[in-house]
């Protein structure tokens, strides 16, 4: 019988290792998965490579990810933001890596990863700094910088609702980088407010189908306060 739900958040990441990428959802605060990355931060995991939208908001989930100084190196598109202090002092000191990318082209890459595409131009970027070392071309009288892939081997990711097969849906915009970080990580394990039975769920609403999933922990609401 396949079920993929954990009984608690630290089985859910007990196995990342150090050195570990690791995709983490989110748009700001809205569908970051919290709980999973205080879970993180427990469970000891060091120079780990974060891919994410930004760099962490005020002192908890990812920025508290940063202050335990858990991270060598951050893959984002918006690492400054009146509230990103935690990354500011430490970028500032040189103690972590940063590789900017445009946030089209960070949603692209992994989306890419996900779709097993070997990589992509675009002429965001072109000209500027970003696109330095990388292969340009010119293609119909416009220039084009090529792009890799994000490949992670774990994802991070929150979601409204899963059954045990590992089906989710999103609430609203919480969706953001949840569905293509699933499809692009070897390991993608998923906190749900809810787990329903087989059925439930309508499959016209399922937007990341369970094969993308492999560990789905219920988050309760005392963990969630």
């Amino acid at each position: 019988m396949i079920d993929k739900i954990l009984p608690s958040l630290s089985a859910a990441v007990a196995d990342i290792p150090d050195g570990a990428t690791v995709m983490i959802g989110g748009f700001g605060t809205a569908g970051m998965p919290s709980q999973l990355i205080d879970a993180l931060i427990e469970q000891g995991a060091r120079e780990l490579t974060i891919i994410n939208n930004n760099a962490g908001n005020g002192d908890t989930g990812l920025a508290a990810l940063l202050k335990a100084k858990r991270v060598r190196k951050i893959v984002c598109s918006f690492p400054r933001q009146t509230d990103s202090h935690v990354f500011d002092e430490l970028f500032r000191r040189g103690e972590i890596e940063l590789e900017l990318v445009p946030q089209g082209n960070l949603a692209e890459r992994i989306r890419a990863a996900g779709a097993g595409i070997g990589g992509f131009y675009t002429p965001t970027g072109y000209g500027t700094l970003l696109a330095k070392g990388k292969e340009c071309r010119e293609i119909n009288g416009r220039h084009y910088v090529f792009e890799l892939p994000l490949h992670a081997d774990f994802a991070l990711i929150k979601a409204l609702a899963a059954d045990r097969w590992g089906n989710l849906v999103y609430r609203k915009t919480a969706r953001n980088f949840g569905p293509i970080m699933a499809s692009a990580a070897k390991t993608t394990i998923v906190q749900v407010d809810q787990v329903v039975p087989l059925g439930e769920l309508d499959p016209e609403a399922v937007v990341t189908p369970g094969i993308f999933v492999q560990r789905v922990v219920r988050v309760t609401d005392k963990e969630q306060e």
